[in-house]
């Protein structure tokens, strides 16, 4: 049973790394709320990034596990980018029901320039491209892929653009990411890395409230007056609530997700639901990644040998699987052995 002395954002409550569903049934809104501590940590820790590329993926984490976790189905959640800016790659995996996975590809002398020059804002590091989100059910379905184009605006606005273009869903996002220091068992003091999120979507009973107005056309007249296309009331306050939302309450501790929620929106009442936990877990074993190998061609096994082993360490986790040739030798061995001779 549950401590009734418990507030809002005390221990008991969701707390760090669980995703919680929200409903503000006054204003037809729905949506996720997250703050992640030890998870996004672990994972940035692990690979030691510059902080600009740390906050740029932990961004990311954060947009993924919002959309991931609203998956009614075992299967995974891939978020992906592919720009031309100094951080060319970031690659979110989400497996259902709770395994995070993550990485970011940059280029060193790109990303020192950009710092130099103070173009070290998400937007400048990611540059032009694509951001693809994909849904894989597993065997025996069809992957779903949605693509929206990067160019110069954040992660935030990216994601409100695919629900807009794609799902027809008006929505609005927040992310932050924040390094803290706190006080260690040993003296001193010990920084690492937090963040957070929420996204929420306007889904009325009645679908016509949910218009939102016409994307840019491009061939209007010269001096032709934009169309002014009035909003749902209930939704502009949406908006406008989550609007005043600070990035430091995204990420502090001392908030929690519900107690922010409750700051929100108290005065039209909002509902929470059970949270769904998200962790650090890399899907890598030796078995997959020696099933990837067997399908390499004798050449390419023998171009991937360095001294006298395939060694290939995970993208992900920064595990280190080694295999002897001789594995893959004797299986195209056996299936060339069983081919017809003229």
């Amino acid at each position: 049973m549950a401590d009734s002395s418990l507030e809002l954002g005390d221990i008991g409550f969701a707390g760090d790394d669980a995703v919680v569903p929200f409903a503000v049934e006054a204003l037809d809104a729905r949506g996720r709320a997250v703050q992640l501590g030890a998870m996004v940590d672990q994972i940035l820790a692990r690979h030691d990034y510059p902080a600009p590329v740390s906050q740029l993926l932990a961004e990311m984490i954060v947009l993924t596990v919002l959309l991931g976790t609203s998956l009614k189905f075992d299967g995974k959640f891939i978020a992906q980018t592919q720009t031309d800016g100094p951080v060319d790659l970031l690659v979110v995996d989400y497996s259902a029901p709770s395994s995070v996975r993550a990485y970011a590809r940059f280029d060193a002398e790109r990303l020192a320039e950009a710092v130099a020059e103070h173009r070290a804002d998400p937007p400048s590091l990611l540059g032009v491209g694509i951001l693809a989100l994909t849904i894989d059910q597993g065997a025996h379905t069809q992957r779903y892929q949605g693509i929206v184009e990067l160019n110069g605006v954040s992660l935030e606005a990216v994601a409100e653009n695919y629900f807009r273009q794609s799902e027809q869903i008006p929505t609005t996002v927040r992310l932050a990411v924040a390094k803290i220091a706190r006080r260690a068992e040993t003296g001193g003091f010990k920084e690492s890395w937090r963040a957070g999120g929420l996204i929420a979507q306007f889904l009325p009973n009645a679908p016509e409230r949910m218009r939102m107005p016409d994307l840019p056309g491009g061939d209007a007249p010269e001096g032709a007056e934009e169309h002014v296309f009035e909003e749902d009331d209930a939704w502009t306050e949406v908006q406008a609530l989550v609007g005043t939302i600070e990035a430091s309450e995204l990420a502090d501790p001392e908030v929690g997700v519900e107690r922010l929620l409750f700051r929100l929106f108290h005065e039209r009442g909002v509902r929470v639901f059970p949270p769904t936990p998200v962790r650090d877990n890399c899907s890598c074993t030796r078995e997959k990644i020696k099933g990837v190998l067997e399908n390499f061609s004798q050449e390419d096994i023998a171009e991937s040998v360095e001294d006298g082993k395939i060694n290939v360490t995970c993208e992900f986790c920064g595990e280190a699987y080694s295999f002897s040739p001789d594995e893959f030798t004797h299986d195209h061995a056996d299936t060339q052995d069983e081919t017809p001779k003229n």
